[in-house]
């Protein structure tokens, strides 16, 4: 049934993989690439809401008016930089993961009435840049969504993905300038502040739980060797394994550099410059259906969780796994070529034979896995308990 009905947009759905691939837009700038998703679907039958959210390329598109909602979760911005012109590139398959999340929407949608659920897709823009994701979980996008969906190409398919929480902190100590070797006691030299904080930061390491990462940079340190540096800043990444550790440990952090400044006599200025992204929730009622859905169409797991530790970055959809029960899937590209995000030679593979076979697999199997959750109502009741319990 659902293979059946894949089969008759199969021509439709790849075109939507090439026209973003062709389109590309860097993030909050998609409108191109967001108006002709839009409009595809309000063709395909949904209501469409754009732009949405309060982002010109956001859009939220919903079909039926009964049952529980299912929603599928498509990005479509690209990076810049790529090829001898630096030009915008899906190095990540942004374009693929549009294709795919409007493919398993239009195919649940025209089983919808029969397995008595509606069907969202929601447009989320300038994931790599800005997280919009995270603002609309704030804004209560998805108070409503009964389970949400997503799948993202990788180099081995996954059902177990880790994302985790991250917050970003930028420190700015502010010194007093003076000749480094006439007069340094004058001066009060804030890279002395980027410093110390470092060394407090590497002591802390030992006092914080494994899964703890900590890794930044100086973004600033003085225009001169002979002079003492008046102005110094670094940005740092905190990461954990849940929310609620790396709620303990943010301040901990702060009070290195609060403590750095105090040695050095520096002012210091802590900004928060990116939107806090949330630790990735999976539940087992999904990811059972995950495991069985994607088996079921060619597409075995080989990702185990202790593999997918070693792995772990952090995502805005996160943010949504603790809004709403969400499935989040990676798919292993194979073929011509193993894929890494972001490299140049993604490019070469994302909108390709095999992402394109890959493409028609998970949508079928993120419809399937919507439709075993209609019939099954019950699992969407589990889903919800099982979330509750893991926040």
């Amino acid at each position: 049934m659902v293979k059946e009905a894949e089969r008759s947009y199969a021509a439709e759905f790849e075109e939507v993989n090439s026209f973003i691939f062709r389109h590309p837009e860097l993030g909050l700038e998609e409108y191109v690439s967001s108006k002709y998703l839009a409009d595809f679907l309000e063709k395909k039958g949904f209501s469409v809401e754009y732009p949405y959210a309060g982002f010109d390329t956001a859009f939220r598109a919903e079909y039926g008016t009964k049952g529980p909602l299912f929603a599928f979760l498509a990005e479509y911005d690209a990076l810049p930089g790529y090829g001898k012109e630096k030009k915008n590139g899906h190095a990540c398959g942004h374009n693929w993961i549009a294709s795919t999340a409007v493919g398993a929407a239009v195919v649940l949608a025209k089983l919808a009435d029969r397995a008595g659920c509606r069907v969202g897709l929601i447009g989320t823009p300038a994931e790599e840049t800005y997280g919009t994701k995270v603002e609309m979980v704030r804004r209560g996008v998805f108070d409503d969504v009964d389970a949400a969906f997503q799948a993202h190409l990788s180099h081995a398919t996954s059902t177990c993905s880790v994302a985790l929480a991250m917050d970003a902190r930028i420190f700015e100590y502010r010194g007093k300038a003076s000749h480094s070797a006439g007069a340094p006691w004058s001066g009060i030299n804030a890279l002395d502040g980027v410093q110390l904080l470092y060394a407090g930061i590497n002591a802390l390491r030992q006092h914080v739980k494994p899964d703890v990462r900590i890794h930044g940079i100086v973004t600033e340190g003085g225009q001169a060797a002979n002079i003492v540096p008046d102005k110094a800043s670094c940005l740092f990444y905190i990461r954990s394994e849940t929310r609620s550790y790396l709620d303990t440990v943010i301040p901990r952090v702060e009070n290195v550099a609060k403590g750095a400044a105090l040695m050095t006599g520096a002012r210091l200025k802590i900004k928060n410059p990116e939107l806090p992204m949330d630790n990735l929730i999976n539940l087992p009622v999904l990811q059972e259906l995950a495991d069985a859905y994607f088996k079921d169409n060619g597409m075995t797991p080989t990702v185990t969780p202790e593999m997918a530790a070693q792995a772990a970055g952090s995502t805005d959809v996160g943010n949504v796994s603790h809004a709403c029960p969400t499935a989040y899937v990676e798919v292993g590209l194979d073929g011509k070529g193993v894929f890494y995000a972001h490299e140049e030679s993604a490019l070469k593979l994302v909108d390709g034979p095999e992402a394109r076979k890959k493409m028609h697999q998970t949508i079928c199997a993120m419809a399937g896995m919507a439709m075993d959750l209609a019939v099954r109502p019950e699992q969407i009741e589990t889903a919800k308990k099982q979330l509750q319990d893991r926040k």
